[in-house]
């Protein structure tokens, strides 16, 4: 069944729905864009912690004991992060581990540059890039013995 629209509203529905659509894709990007950074921190977050916790089990009375845990603090947030696909470039040399006056710290700096090779970031008029992240995504966590 035809509908007869008066010929003044021939337009109104593709108005309509361009409104509807620029909104709908607006919260739908901003979902997506930021749904990765934050699981990234979450991931680099319980990464680091996992680290620290697991480096307690090591025996603080073995030898060379200050010289190994560092490095298996290290190995164990590699383990955890293994997931991440290989075009995020994240690296060995974004972790850092040190062992000093029986603090253990575990640290990631991941610049958030790498993740626009993933996802393309948007630059709004008058909003800027979307979404806004710092320059390096950090997490950290400590343990003193």
């Amino acid at each position: 069944m035809k509908t007869n629209l008066p010929n003044n509203q021939k337009g109104a529905v593709a108005i309509e729905f361009a409104a509807v659509f620029v909104i709908f894709f607006a919260v739908f990007y901003g979902m997506i864009s930021y749904s990765l950074p934050l699981l990234l921190m979450q991931s680099f977050n319980h990464a680091t912690a996992e680290a620290v916790r697991r480096s307690v089990a090591l025996d603080p009375n073995s030898p060379n004991y200050a010289q190994n845990v560092a490095p298996l603090a290290k190995q164990i947030v590699r383990e955890q992060l293994e997931w991440i696909p290989s075009t995020f470039q994240f690296l060995p040399a974004h972790i850092d581990a040190t062992f000093t006056a029986g603090v253990l710290k575990v640290e990631i700096k991941y610049p958030s540059s790498n993740i626009a090779a993933v996802m393309p970031f948007i630059v709004l008029p008058g909003i800027g890039s979307v979404p806004k992240l710092p320059t390096t995504l950090h997490a950290k966590s400590s343990l003193q013995f």
